[in-house]
């Protein structure tokens, strides 16, 4: 095999199971002897491409008229995420989400690519939206997140101001497209398995471990077949 073991991960800022995702494969990869070798490139995925928010929009309200459930069900369904995401360190607080279009966000993690610096981006960004209550549809929001992963401020704004890396965006929700992603997060190891789902660490330590063994890798994806992990899709989260 090359001297690196590469994980793309399909993901979305507004998807929880994404954050808590994100926790699990660096969990995995502390206990994977050869974690230094394994590099993780975002792959951009919106949950819903075409949402447009307002300021009066109520988390809780918009998924029990989404799913057409009432406010109990939503509001379980939350504290349900809430405790999961404690259970992998993470402080969830939906009563602060301010819901947002996660276009923009997407595009500047793109910027953040290309200077190697899109995973502390990532990490804010989640932060932002599902602890801290920010809007990450905000330009200035995400300017000063920019800005504090090391990214210049004319570069910042010269892809927040414009239609930069649109199309990367949509490239990548065409790939994964194309190779059957129902859900976010989902994890393709070296182009050769593939994991939905926010999956327990061993799960992902026993896929990282079996890529390293094989050492060669094939063109097509197989997914692995494990249903223990968390995500989120077009249709919602489970």
């Amino acid at each position: 095999m090359g001297n690196t073991l590469k994980i793309q991960i399909w993901s979305d800022i507004m998807c929880p199971y994404c954050y808590i995702g994100k926790r699990r494969i660096e969990g995995a990869l502390q206990n994977f002897e050869h974690k230094d070798a394994v590099e993780i490139e975002w792959k951009s995925f919106q949950l819903d491409p075409n949402f447009v928010a307002s300021p009066d929009d109520s988390l809780v309200e918009h998924l029990a008229d989404k799913y057409r459930k009432d406010e109990v069900w939503a509001q379980e369904m939350l504290d349900s995420m809430t405790q999961n995401a404690k259970n992998s360190g993470l402080d969830f607080h939906f009563e602060k989400a301010i819901m947002a279009n996660s276009q923009h966000a997407h595009r500047l993690l793109h910027l953040a690519k290309k200077f190697n610096c899109a995973d502390a981006l990532k990490e804010l960004l989640f932060k932002a939206y599902l602890t801290d209550g920010k809007d990450i549809n905000d330009l200035n929001v995400l300017k000063n997140m920019a800005l504090e992963v090391g990214l210049n401020a004319e570069t910042i704004d010269e892809v927040l101001q414009t239609n930069a890396f649109a199309d990367e965006v949509q490239k990548d929700m065409l790939e994964a497209q194309n190779i059957g992603v129902q859900g976010v997060p989902f994890f393709v190891f070296d182009s050769k398995y593939a994991i939905s789902g926010a999956q327990h660490e061993e799960t992902f330590l026993k896929t990282l471990q079996k890529v390293w063994d094989e050492g060669t890798f094939d063109s097509k994806v197989t997914v692995l077949n494990t249903n223990e992990g968390n995500s989120c899709g077009v249709e919602g989260c489970d």
